[in-house]
């Protein structure tokens, strides 16, 4: 599991993918968050504002990160 590590109280999910290198644009992000790709804590989100704070777990591609302070 790969930490990706905020320095504010929350970042959004569309942010989280871009900033861990599992999307290369913002617009990617919104395509496969739309398709419903993504997972959050378990459970598909198609929400590109969710927003994460430490703990939440997102799941893309088989590959899984959590968010951390």
């Amino acid at each position: 599991m790969t930490e990706i590590r905020i320095k504010d109280e929350f970042i959004k999910l569309g942010q989280a993918l871009k900033l861990c290198g599992a999307v290369d644009s913002g617009v990617e992000a919104k395509l496969v968050i739309n398709d419903g790709k993504v997972k959050v804590n378990g459970e598909v989100c198609v929400s590109r504002g969710k927003k994460l704070t430490s703990g939440d777990q997102i799941e893309y591609r088989k590959e899984s990160y959590l968010i951390v302070t």
